[in-house]
């Protein structure tokens, strides 16, 4: 992996610094808020066009797979030709994905629709996350990892609660949840359009596009733990993503896409307000905390899964979103810990291919299962 810094204009005003780190949190939340969307769905393609748990497991491992390719061969371009474009090609394939899913009565236009959302998280989880980084104020310190690492959390959140409000309560369930998402989508690459670039294009991008995964010398010491800590959290949100919409309705008996968005949402928001917890420690420290709340937390989501009690469930999903919190910034926090530009791209690429290969391998095991074992013996 190169390390040469790519050339960056220190000179900006402060007030160009902000604009610049507004519109890449904002565009970032949208980019997985319009992921987040299709959650609440599930249920309804579940109930009008037959499809199966390991249908939507497919899918989730389907969109994880396209991240995960895109990491590897697009991690680190946006070093090359800037932030500013490969951020918008980002947010260009998710707005080809949720127009794609504006029509699904069959699983393979689903898959398709979620093959390009994963492309364009791909992109994003690389670009947008070292664009925040890069535009970042330095006080806070614990902002930067924070806000690149808890956006993504924050936007599927926000989705989710967004798109159950709407397949409930609003007109056209099955398509107005998207045309709202490709209108944030475009608003978004209006922002990115309008704001400052932060990383000079070099030569070099052809070369960056050959799949290479590594960290600067620095952090590789670190990797190890990040990975105790990125693969089973999520690996749980993948599970919450798969398989609680049918458990919601079947085991917690309730078939409403609101409750569904917000039980969603229950494991993704505490997730960002934990993070801010975790920078009073130092990461290690926050690290062993966060991931301690994490196993309490999925000790009451098995129990109320047995019990059935929804209430627990949900208070079980909080304390574990709130312990993947803590735990995921510091993890982030520890890796970029001085970090160069040319450093941040690379990192945030291995930050998601070890998160999305916990989220697709788990996904197709429990897809697999899905045929043999009951929900609450796979959630075991």
């Amino acid at each position: 992996m190169q390390h040469t810094t790519p050339a960056t204009d220190v000179d900006r005003p402060d007030e160009t610094h902000r604009l610049t780190f507004v519109s890449a949190v904002f565009s970032l939340v949208a980019a997985f808020a319009a992921v987040g969307s299709t959650i609440p769905l599930f249920n309804i393609y579940r109930a009008e066009d037959g499809f199966t748990n390991a249908g939507i497991s497919m899918t989730v491992a389907a969109y994880s797979v396209g991240t995960i390719g895109t990491l590897l061969v697009l991690g680190r371009l946006s070093n090359h030709v800037g932030r500013r474009p490969v951020s918008i090609a980002s947010l260009v394939l998710l707005v080809l994905g949720c127009l794609v899913l504006l029509d699904v009565h069959h699983i393979g236009v689903l898959i398709a629709g979620r093959v390009l959302m994963g492309l364009g998280a791909g992109l994003a989880s690389s670009s947008l996350t070292a664009y925040i980084v890069d535009a970042a104020p330095t006080r806070p310190a614990w902002l930067a990892s924070v806000a690149s690492s808890q956006t993504v959390m924050l936007g599927l959140a926000m989705g989710a609660i967004t798109s159950g409000a709407l397949v409930q309560y609003g007109p056209w369930p099955r398509e107005l949840v998207y045309l709202v998402a490709v209108g944030l989508l475009l608003l978004s690459i209006v922002l990115i359009t309008v704001g400052q670039e932060t990383a000079t294009a070099m030569p070099g991008a052809r070369r960056s596009l050959r799949p290479s995964v590594g960290l600067p010398t620095r952090s590789r010491h670190l990797l190890a733990v990040a990975a105790a800590v990125l693969l089973p959290t999520w690996a749980t949100g993948a599970f919450y993503q798969a398989f609680v919409p049918a458990l919601v309705e079947d085991q917690l008996h309730t078939r409403s896409s609101l409750v569904l968005g917000l039980v969603f949402a229950a494991y993704m928001a505490p997730s960002a307000l934990g993070a801010p917890l975790g920078g009073r420690f130092a990461p290690a420290r926050a690290q062993r905390i966060g991931m301690t709340a994490f196993l309490a937390g999925w000790i009451g989501i098995i129990a109320a899964v047995a019990t059935g009690a929804l209430p627990l469930f949900i208070a079980a999903t909080v304390v574990a979103g709130a312990g993947q919190g803590i735990s995921i910034s510091a993890a982030t926090r520890g890796l970029l810990q001085g970090s160069t530009p040319a450093d941040r791209a690379a990192i945030f690429a291995v930050i998601y291919l070890l998160s999305y290969s916990g989220a697709t391998i788990p996904s197709l095991v429990s897809g697999r299962l899905s045929s043999t074992f009951s929900l609450p013996q796979i959630a075991t």
